[in-house]
């Protein structure tokens, strides 16, 4: 059932024009921004070539990629995810799933794969542009996927933010602000400790940059992936329990 309501929303979304558009301004931005990373890269090459351990393609052009594909979708994530729930709402289509043989958490992980399934569409696309790069240079490999694993956990856990705000929220438009509201504490949180003599731990741990940009450098830490793990889960599983809630009150 998990994979039947997946397999709906993530078709559903291709239906309105909102996906396709949103995909192709994304293309759009990201492709002008890695071309002007690579005439940054090209412009610099003669310098970095006598500058001993100089960054290369990887470090110049790849990783701020990733960092900028990390912004945007934070600007996106809200819009994708704000009528995953609500728009079941208010057409009264949700106390139909609420009579059908499905359980609240097959509803919420259903909607929620397939939000995320779009999401990653969307990356897989920005993660086929480094691959242009082998035509004329060589790309650090394992830096690369580490950045592609570091922006999939990223996306992911902005989803489970989204669902759990479009679960709560009457209206998209309450659903998408309250999504990026919360997003935007938790990526400015590291921005703010950087700029502290003496940053606190505990916050800067709460940090979704912090870690994203941790995973980037290629050094995989463990915590790193049980942050994003835990953060996930955390949001899903409120999901689930705000939508029993709701089912019982039908």
């Amino acid at each position: 059932m998990i994979l039947t309501i997946a397999a709906q929303e993530f078709k559903s979304h291709f239906i309105s024009p909102l996906a396709w558009i949103l995909m192709a301004v994304l293309q759009i931005i990201l492709g002008y921004l890695f071309l002007t990373q690579v005439e940054t890269f090209t412009l610099m090459q003669d310098k970095l070539l006598n500058i001993t351990g100089a960054p290369g393609l990887t470090d110049v052009i790849i990783t701020p990629l990733f960092s900028n594909a990390g912004v945007i979708f934070l600007l996106v994530t809200p819009l994708l995810t704000m009528r995953v729930i609500c728009d079941e709402r208010r057409n009264k289509t949700l106390c139909l799933l609420f009579s059908a043989p499905v359980t609240n958490s097959d509803i919420i992980l259903g909607k929620y794969l397939g939000t995320l399934g779009l999401m990653w569409v969307i990356v897989i696309l920005v993660g086929l542009m480094p691959f242009t790069l082998l035509l004329g240079g060589d790309i650090d490999t394992g830096k690369f996927f580490a950045n592609g694993m570091a922006l999939i956990l990223l996306v992911a856990a902005f989803a489970s933010t989204g669902i759990l705000m479009s679960t709560l929220a009457e209206h998209p438009t309450v659903a998408a602000i309250s999504t990026f509201g919360i997003l935007i504490v938790l990526w400015l949180l590291n921005i703010n400790q950087t700029m502290s003599d003496k940053p606190n731990e505990l916050i800067q741990g709460l940090s979704l940059l912090y870690h994203y940009q941790n995973i980037q450098t290629g050094l995989i830490d463990s915590r790193d992936i049980i942050y994003f793990l835990l953060y996930i889960c955390t949001f899903i599983v409120l999901s689930i329990y705000c939508l029993a809630n709701q089912r019982l009150q039908k």
